[in-house]
């Protein structure tokens, strides 16, 4: 028994709620520093205020993808999810940038985050329930087509509502202007509307006919169960990873108590620490656990942090260095546009909302250019390889993004997104290609999901570093911030090199 082949409107069907996610995700990113620097957030907490996002992501994403394997209703396993997310995100929306104060805002983030994880994080499984595996490649490709569309309309908006329909970006000190509200209304409709006509125009395989489909493979699956259980990381090996991790985490979490004793503020550090805390803590439970021959969900999903194929373990370096430099840019260019290149901190005035609405642009460009340049870096990949193709986008990214430091002028800035729009295009693809020869059929669920981290733990460890190194080492300059990303880019881009990975992108022709 076979899954049978889709056609183009059918798998469009099923990709276009990714349009709503991205627009409203585009929203956020694009919007959420303008939003907090207008309700009074200080440039050096920014950063810990953003972190909302990827924590929720860590959290919200395996239980969502849990449940979701579970699940069985009139709607399917994945749509109940896409339709409980794509409320709750339209809510949290239209409330945003009515938020009164800061800590609303930051609550409402938290929410709003949670909101389209529990949206996204099934769509990825969607294709690999719903499509044979010769067009899983095709599925995913849609998927970022609508990524692409999502975010270059999401990005543009308010600056859209000013200049095309006269709508204010200006508005008194800590109300957000009509221009950002209005575009935080559509975003809410366009989230909830294209997520239910994937709803309803999508069908799932019963949990009866998976089954059967994975059937033929099953003895396979079985045999390299066997070989990971043989070849895993040991008791020994674990116990002092666990060790070691605990160490480094009271440490640092001396250091950071003995830097805040001496007056500075910066307690957004004990989250790092007290997270080096807990993975030193989780593996040394689950050594203990192993030991006296427990074997359960938890052991194995933890243990399996630590099997991680060689490929996989070169490809988190790159990530996490890509990933920092993007959440460096999401939390840090409104600032250093409006400040350094355009010379204003006032939120007030039409000079910082024309230099923020033009962030939005920024944003627009580089995901356009992604969107364009997508369809290309396969071809580049086919004449090199994929190693070459990833280093390249990303260096060109990381000087885009240190470029900024020496613009003056608005045409020099949307040049510096087009190295940025390059480098986003390659990081949407060419690692999880490079990825997936590398990982066992019987998990590549889990370790996708498991790579997932390399996304969201830069991102916290830029949010909770990143303030206090401008603050201590740049006079409170954001635009370093940028520099820093732009440099951990290329240096990403360089580990590529290192990466055990020679197969070619496949091209559909």
């Amino acid at each position: 028994m076979e899954k049978r082949k889709l056609g183009f409107w059918e798998i469009w069907n099923m990709s276009f709620g990714f349009l709503g996610i991205q627009f409203g995700f585009a929203l956020q990113n694009a919007n959420t520093s303008r939003i907090f620097d207008t309700l009074g957030a200080d440039v050096d907490k920014i950063g810990l205020y953003w972190l909302a996002a990827p924590l929720t992501g860590l959290i919200v994403q395996p239980i969502v993808g849990y449940f979701s394997d579970r699940t069985w209703t009139k709607l399917g396993r994945r749509r109940p999810y896409f339709l409980v997310g794509a409320i709750l995100s339209a809510i949290t929306l239209i409330i945003m940038p009515n938020s009164p104060t800061l800590w609303i805002a930051i609550g409402t983030l938290w929410i709003m985050d949670s909101s389209i994880n529990i949206s996204m994080e099934p769509f990825r499984a969607f294709v690999g329930d719903n499509l044979p595996e010769e067009q899983r490649t095709l599925g995913f490709a849609m998927q970022s087509f609508f990524i692409g569309i999502g975010a270059v309309v999401g990005s543009a908006l308010p600056y859209v509502f000013t200049n095309w329909f006269g709508i204010e970006n200006t508005a008194p000190e800590g109300i957000i202007p009509s221009s950002v509200k209005w575009s935080f209304y559509v975003g809410g409709i366009v989230f909830f509307l294209t997520v239910l006509w994937t709803v309803y125009k999508s069908k799932e395989y019963s949990p009866e006919e998976l089954k059967a489909f994975d059937e033929s493979k099953k003895a396979s699956l079985t045999n390299q169960e066997e070989l990971s259980d043989k070849t895993g990381v040991t008791i020994k090996k674990q116990l002092l990873i666990g060790l070691v991790l605990l160490l480094i985490g009271a440490l640092a979490s001396v250091y950071v108590h003995h830097i805040n004793s001496q007056g500075n503020d910066h307690k957004e550090l004990y989250i790092l620490s007290v997270g080096l805390l807990v993975a030193g803590l989780l593996f040394t439970m689950v050594s203990q656990l192993r030991k006296s021959n427990v074997s359960n969900g938890f052991t194995i999903i933890v243990t399996d942090l630590l099997n991680m194929p060689k490929t996989m373990k070169q490809l988190a370096w790159v990530q996490f260095f890509s990933w920092f430099a993007l959440f460096a840019m999401w939390i840090y260019t409104t600032k250093a546009v409006t400040g350094h290149v355009f010379g204003t901190n006032d939120t007030t005035s039409k000079l910082y909302n024309d230099s923020a609405d033009w962030v939005s642009v920024m944003f627009t460009v580089y995901n356009g250019v992604a969107a364009a340049v997508a369809f290309l870096l396969p071809v580049l990949a086919r004449k090199t390889n994929n190693k070459i193709t990833h280093m390249l986008a990303l260096i060109f990214g990381g000087i885009g993004l240190i470029s900024i430091y020496f613009l003056s002028d608005k045409i020099g800035l949307l040049l510096a997104m087009v190295g940025v729009g390059i480098a986003w295009a390659s990081i949407l693809s060419i690692p999880y290609s490079m990825l997936s020869g590398a990982l066992p059929s019987n998990k590549m669920g889990y370790y996708m999901g498991v790579f997932n981290f390399f996304i969201v733990i830069p991102q916290i460890v830029a949010g909770t570093i990143l303030g206090f190194l401008i603050k201590e080492f740049f006079n409170g300059e954001p635009v370093y911030a940028l520099i820093i990303g732009g440099c951990s880019m290329i240096l990403a881009g360089l580990l590529t090199l290192g990466v055990s990975a020679n197969k070619k992108i496949d091209i559909n022709e």
